[in-house]
């Protein structure tokens, strides 16, 4: 059964705003980000959502740990971010659809912090936000029949992406499936169904403007459970999104390196190619900063050239950073 939601002019506009979005970040080559803006929109993602739960470490210390140094801090706060570590790089194993993926991201997120990590809650749970009872989430017994009626929504091919994984994480949210870890949860598996059909959101750091507005975040949760539908928290997501992609678009892209430039180009499985095919990839750059880049791509054997001025034509022989 379909979980409840309304469509409103709100998310209709959204939804039409997002794909515009989209599709300018697939023209100005951002699908698929520069390793550079990869890794720092990773350490956001996972310094965000890790601090939403009370995690104390920086993203300087979320650096070190990524580039295996040795960090001072809370045992615990160190062994979640080791967990998320992990799992963000795993992301493009996990399969959207299938709940032993999810059960499997579960255990390697709350590892070591939980005795049930993997495993659904074996008894009833409640949220309470100072004396009173935030929410109360449905009988331990019902979440196993819960859950597995989700994963089968999230096989619905006639639901947009970017309304489904709003539902899922909502209605994930208030089953709370897990004794721990549901916040993390719920925001990671909306990341790995938008991903789905959009690439971009592998590291899109939305979680960062969940975090900096994390008021609204609770708020449009609430509000949905009064209501009975997802309706405010799909217009809460879907905000969110859009302020992401907004951000990643008025990055510069022109603080892109050359290896970046180079990368980006060659895995898009080019093995031939001159000047002018490399310029109509990347719009902004000039004529001499392409004959530098293709310079330093045959210094780093990454293709080879032949014929002179004009008539250079480029010859791939598979990419290697040399790194």
């Amino acid at each position: 059964m379909k979980p409840p939601y309304d469509i409103t002019p709100k998310i209709l506009r959204l939804i039409t705003d997002i794909s515009e979005k989209i599709g300018e970040v697939n023209a100005n080559y951002l699908s698929k980000q520069s390793p550079q803006l990869r890794k720092q929109n990773r350490i956001k993602t996972i310094h965000s959502s890790l601090q939403i739960e009370g995690n104390t470490l920086t993203e300087e210390q979320i650096t070190a740990l990524i580039e295996n140094k040795r960090v001072v801090g809370p045992r615990k706060d160190v062994l979640e971010v080791m967990n998320a570590i992990k799992v963000y790089n795993e992301l493009n194993t996990y399969k959207f659809f299938s709940e032993k993926s999810f059960l499997k991201a579960h255990h390697q997120l709350m590892n070591g912090l939980l005795n049930n990590a993997g495993k659904y809650r074996n008894q009833s749970v409640g949220i309470v936000k100072g004396s009173l009872v935030e929410h109360v989430a449905p009988p331990f017994e019902n979440v196993p029949f819960l859950m597995r009626d989700l994963f089968e929504y999230l096989k619905n091919e006639d639901e947009l992406t970017l309304i489904k994984s709003c539902v899922f994480h909502y209605e994930m949210e208030f089953i709370h499936p897990f004794i721990d870890g549901n916040g993390r949860m719920g925001r990671l598996w909306q990341t790995v169904i938008l991903m789905k059909e959009y690439q971009v959101f592998e590291c899109l750091p939305f979680e960062t403007l969940i975090s900096e507005t994390q008021d609204d975040y609770y708020k449009s949760l609430s509000m949905s459970d009064k209501c009975g539908k997802s309706t405010p928290f799909i217009e809460y997501m879907l905000k969110v999104m859009k302020k992401s992609l907004v951000q990643l678009l008025n990055y510069n892209n022109r603080i892109l390196k050359d290896i970046d430039r180079l990368e980006y180009f060659l895995n898009r499985g080019v093995k031939k190619f001159s000047r002018k095919d490399y310029m109509n990839v990347f719009k902004d750059i000039s004529s001499a900063t392409a004959s530098r880049d293709l310079k330093k791509g045959i210094e780093l054997n990454l293709f080879k050239s032949s014929g002179k001025l004009n008539k250079t034509e480029y010859i791939a022989h598979g990419f290697n950073r040399g790194e």
